[in-house]
């Protein structure tokens, strides 16, 4: 398929019902409201298209940019080229989809460390959220999250909304590898309390990091002992 192709089968696919919703979550105008069981068809269809990733984002439309993280290559992806496309972010449903694919390159270390002290809302969002996954693989050891936590204490209540929801995310993350670091982030979540995020016109909520942290493992020991 072609990148026209490609874009011709989103506006097929999309509906007015889900670009209400996606407006909602921050997409803006520029949206054909595909649903992501349809793009992840697309994606198995396409394959790994790095050239066509870098052409649907360069489109600006929030469906388009949603696939182009999904049929990128990781491996060839450059730090220059997410620096741009994180510099394009203007909403936090995007902002998400991409921290999964940046969280999977080569440079998401690097990135997240520099991302997260941003003071702009997506950007500082990015960074946190890619550190969240970090923390769910075991290249990195559990000490170098512990300053971590030390800002997430230090800084969550006075940073920018979203912001704040993904340091609780990766709060809750940390939380969850276990050892020492559950306690340490149990301890943290417990001292700074209620995190509050305005979610806009959704049902989304933030959870409170210690509860969530605590029926996590408890879930995850279940399911061991089956």
């Amino acid at each position: 398929m072609t990148t026209t192709e490609v874009l011709q089968e989103l506006e097929k696919l999309g509906t007015e019902q889900t670009r209400k919703t996606y407006r909602r979550h921050g997409a803006g105008d520029d949206v054909y409201g595909v649903k992501f069981g349809d793009l992840g068809k697309l994606k198995k269809k396409i394959g790994v298209d790095h050239e066509m990733a870098q052409e649907l984002w360069a489109t600006g439309n929030y469906d388009a940019r949603n696939l182009a993280t999904m049929i990128a290559d990781p491996a060839r992806t450059t730090g220059k080229m997410l620096n741009a496309w994180v510099k394009d972010l203007t909403n936090y449903s995007l902002t998400d989809v991409l921290a999964a694919f940046v969280a999977a390159t080569p440079h998401a270390r690097k990135l997240a460390e520099t991302w997260m002290d941003s003071g702009r809302e997506w950007t500082g969002r990015m960074g946190w959220l890619v550190l969240a996954r970090l923390s769910n693989g075991d290249e990195l050891p559990d000490e170098y999250f512990e300053p971590y936590l030390e800002t997430i204490e230090r800084e969550i209540h006075t940073r920018k909304n979203r912001v704040r929801d993904a340091m609780n995310s990766a709060l809750i993350a940390i939380g969850i590898r276990g050892g020492a670091l559950t306690e340490e982030a149990l301890a943290v979540a417990a001292r700074i309390g209620k995190v509050e995020v305005d979610h806009g016109d959704t049902a989304c909520r933030t959870p409170e990091a210690g509860p969530y942290i605590l029926k996590a493992l408890e879930h995850r020991r279940k399911k061991k002992s089956r």
